[in-house]
């Protein structure tokens, strides 16, 4: 099971390096990066697949947000669910190795923690509907 936390660590970290870039208006992988060479890499080498897989497929991504997000626009939502759903996303459609019931139980749970009381249904509600389309979506 000490995978698992290690995965749950891995992604709030990620979700605290794209949130960071995201407000900056910066390219998270260079946030990364420059994380790296201050020496201040993050341990979980899952962290940096994360960003990386987000911010390579970023485009795509926020697509199929704004396909499911109904009456959301990216914008509007609250920069943690969104960054939490593009990990979500990242981890539903690309990411083999990750159940999709996972990646949608640690995405509700980072937002829980994390944003607004309205945030975990929202989120569950979003990343449900990409699930079930996943099949025409890859």
């Amino acid at each position: 099971m000490a995978s698992g936390g290690a995965r749950s660590k891995a992604r709030k970290r990620a979700l605290d390096i794209l949130f960071a870039a995201d407000l900056r208006s910066e390219s998270a992988v260079d946030a990364l990066d420059r994380l790296i060479a201050d020496g201040a890499a993050p341990t979980n080498p899952y962290t940096a697949e994360l960003i990386r897989g987000v911010s390579e497929r970023q485009q795509r991504i926020d697509e199929v947000l704004g396909q499911f997000a109904e009456g959301w626009t990216l914008a509007r939502m609250p920069a943690v669910d969104r960054n939490v759903l593009r990990i979500g996303v990242f981890e539903l459609l690309y990411s083999d190795d990750v159940p999709d019931a996972v990646a949608v139980s640690e995405a509700m749970a980072l937002v829980t923690e994390l944003s607004t009381d309205e945030s975990p249904s929202f989120v569950n509600g979003v990343l449900g509907a990409i699930q079930r389309a996943k099949s025409t979506l890859v």
